[in-house]
């Protein structure tokens, strides 16, 4: 067995502490979510208020915790803030672990605003040992606040679903604080809406974080995933390819719409998605005009800010969200009726959903039943995804290459790749070998007057990469399932243990 992780010795007390406080509690966590649908409640809370650090800013530069080159020009780049990610961008092989945690020490020293990204609670670290392997999420916040528990980072938490995990993550952060030394509510988090059953419980999800939590981020892949998931187990007819996806279609501008909503409605922050285009220096134009107007259209709808995936990206980002109006001059919404206690939605920096009228504009919700109303068509719209009428197989290919790309650097201890003028990682891989799961399942008719059944999948998959080769087991291990796993990493840590010793089978 190689030797385990090195956390600091404040590092590891307090990752010792959170698990032996925890550690139950996590393993109920794996229990399935609840069925159910959107939630019935409307709390009345305010979340809590944006960090000062945090004001006014317009870009997050995201980057991969392990790549250290990238982490030293995002901390000198000129980004508003950086986010250090231990999530979708990164690959945890115990040497980026070691790496990303040593970092720490240096990186937390910047003045820029930092915020970080554990894992989801899903994941495990083998290569530290707490009763059990290492609970990922609990050693990643134990190296983070260690580093600088004076002024702690702020932190995204990702994959959130059920109330049960927002409460996990709020004792969590509040076990730490009280281990520390800190004030109550000290850590401050913005949740990242990227599950299906995430953005239907978004209001409980915030109330349960709400003393700490300034707001709720989109993240669009790892949503489009999510849903893939929770419509691929009844759909009969295909979900339509990742480019027919786009921010444009009805269900992907109601799930943005629904995230602001509850963010307006609690006086939260909404933060944009990751702007992850790839521009060719060659001709760098295309691709940040294309950045610009996505980040238009956040802006109009009422995000704040949003993510740069490089820091090519950043005034492109910015550029696009310049649409926002002054605080002076948004509009204050007049509170919703219908309760003992009436919600009061202060103004944020930032266009209102439908233009600078804003929730005052015509056809807004003025009392708790039309709200539900309104929640309920919107869910309709939620899974109402189009048919394509033949899938053509090109994009098959793009989606079976993209997965493999990904796998493949992934398991070589690369987080991110760049393919096709776009910054792939986790979540977009995730994405497509959902996808191909889904048309496998259906038999999706394609546009060469064929099937997309298992053998022709295979046929396609070898023709890019050989049965032996890593990543192609793990894709054929996904897509061939017959229940959709629900995220890669945990199958590749069983399906590969020698690469990741110490996990449970």
């Amino acid at each position: 067995m190689p030797s385990p992780l090195h956390l600091t010795p404040a590092a590891h007390a307090l990752a010792e502490h959170l698990h032996e406080g925890l550690r139950s509690r996590w393993m109920a966590l794996h229990d399935p979510p609840p069925p159910g649908e959107a939630s019935s409640t409307i709390h009345q809370f305010q979340a809590a208020p944006i960090p000062d650090d945090l004001r006014g800013r317009r870009v997050e530069l995201i980057v991969e915790a392990s790549d250290l080159a990238m982490l030293r020009r995002a901390l000198n780049s000129d980004a508003d803030a950086v986010v250090i990610d231990f999530d979708d961008t990164f690959s945890p092989t115990r040497a980026n672990v070691q790496a990303a945690y040593d970092a720490l020490a240096w990186a937390t020293g910047s003045d820029k605003p930092l915020l970080v990204r554990p894992r989801a609670l899903y994941a495990v670290e083998p290569g530290l040992n707490f009763g059990g392997p290492g609970i990922a999420s609990l050693c990643d916040l134990s190296a983070v606040l260690a580093a600088r528990p004076g002024r702690p980072p702020h932190v995204y938490i990702p994959k959130l679903e059920t109330v049960m995990e927002a409460r996990f993550w709020h004792d969590a952060l509040a076990l730490a604080e009280a281990h520390l030394g800190l004030e109550p509510d000290t850590v401050r988090v913005c949740l990242q809406i990227e599950t299906y059953w995430g953005l239907l419980r978004a209001d409980e999800l915030l109330h349960a974080l709400h003393t700490r939590a300034y707001g709720l981020n989109a993240g669009r892949w790892d949503y489009v995933f999510s849903l893939v998931k929770h419509l691929g187990a009844t759909r009969t007819t295909p979900i339509p390819p990742r480019s027919a996806l786009t921010m444009d279609v009805p269900a992907m501008r109601a799930y943005a719409e629904q995230l602001v909503q509850v963010c307006r409605q609690h006086g939260a922050e909404a933060i944009g998605g990751t702007a992850s285009l790839a521009p060719d220096p060659a001709n760098p134009e295309p691709a940040l005009d294309a950045v610009r107007a996505d980040k238009e259209r956040e802006a109009a709808q009422g995000f704040t800010a949003a993510w740069a995936g490089l820091p090519e990206l950043v005034e492109a980002v910015r550029g696009g969200l310049a649409l926002l109006i002054t605080p002076q001059s948004a509009a204050r919404p007049a509170p919703l009726k219908g309760s003992q206690e009436s919600l009061t939605l202060p103004p944020l920096e930032g266009r209102w959903p439908g233009g600078p009228e804003g929730l005052n504009g015509p056809g807004r919700p003025t009392t708790l039943d039309e709200l539900h109303r309104v929640a309920q068509t919107r869910l309709h719209t939620l899974t109402d995804l189009p048919t394509p009428t033949l899938l053509p197989l090109s994009e098959v290919r793009d989606a079976t290459g993209l997965a493999l790309d990904v796998f493949a650097a992934w398991l070589e201890g690369r987080g991110v790749v760049v393919r096709g003028g776009r910054v792939e990682d986790t979540a977009t891989a995730e994405l497509a070998r959902a996808l191909l799961w889904q048309w496998v399942r259906v038999g999706a008719p394609l546009d060469d007057g064929t099937v997309l059944s298992a053998e022709r999948y295979l046929h396609e998959r070898r023709s890019l990469m050989p049965d032996d080769e890593g990543a192609a087991r793990l894709l054929d291990d996904l897509v061939l399932a017959r229940e959709c796993p629900a995220y890669f990493p945990r199958e590749a840590q069983h399906l590969f243990p020698e690469l990741f010793p110490g996990v449970s089978p």
